[in-house]
């Protein structure tokens, strides 16, 4: 099978977990560091599937990468090579099918309940989980594209989830951290938490590191059920 192509946007928001699932799988994948100024290949072509992580960047910054990768996320949607996006990615899938990307009225750092709407999207995308508790470090939020539909939505962010086509899926959340990941995040990212501190979405660092024995092995499960989903549509 051809590889999946993932795309790292920032040096502090790598594949984590994803990486870890797809090894566990045995599938080829290619690791992409635009931030390290690696070209967004002309073609989606030579690959299987395309895993979108995220950023602190805003998709409407005038960013060097940002249209050859909407360009290559329009042509894999086009040719029905199963698209998978994290937050800063949900938010460029939504924008490559003619959606909106703006500022979320809540901001959210930490663990959010994020809840299916619909039974069908629950039972194949979720595992059939009522409630999902997954990891959230946003300031914007994307609008579902047209013709997507709305799989999961939050208390402080409605959008959290939809597929396009039935193989895309744009997601507001981190379902791909890890403790590293989120322990880094949390070094680094003080300014953030104390700037968002009056939204109700945002969890003070120490609550965050508290919840990380009980809440990462949840979190773990739900990306296990998103990613066999989305992984059931690869191009072969």
């Amino acid at each position: 099978m051809k590889p999946i192509l993932v795309i790292q946007h920032h040096a502090g928001d790598g594949p984590a977990y994803l990486g870890h699932y797809l090894d566990h799988a045995a599938l080829s994948w290619q690791l992409l560091r635009v931030d390290q100024g690696e070209a967004v290949p002309g073609s989606i072509a030579g690959y299987a599937g395309l895993a979108l992580l995220g950023g602190p960047m805003s998709v409407n910054d005038a960013l060097p990468w940002r249209g050859p990768e909407l360009s290559l996320i329009r042509e894999a949607v086009s040719r029905r090579v199963p698209v998978i996006g994290h937050c800063l990615g949900g938010q460029l899938l939504s924008k490559a099918l003619g959606g909106t990307v703006s500022a979320a009225a809540h901001p959210e750092i930490g663990w959010s309940d994020v809840v299916p709407v619909d039974q069908a999207g629950a039972q194949r995308w979720f595992g059939g989980a009522e409630l999902a508790r997954l990891f959230q470090w946003h300031g914007e939020t994307f609008s579902i594209p047209a013709g997507a539909t709305l799989i999961a939505t939050g208390r402080y962010c409605a959008h959290q989830a939809y597929v396009a086509d039935g193989i895309h899926l744009g997601m507001q959340f981190h379902c791909e951290v890890d403790r590293a990941k989120i322990e880094a995040w949390l070094a680094a990212g003080g300014d953030d938490i104390e700037a968002g501190r009056r939204s109700p979405g945002v969890q003070p660092a120490d609550a965050i590191r508290t919840s990380l024995d009980a809440s990462l092995p949840v979190s773990h499960r739900l990306a296990d059920n998103l990613y066999s989903a989305w992984l059931a549509n690869l191009a072969r």
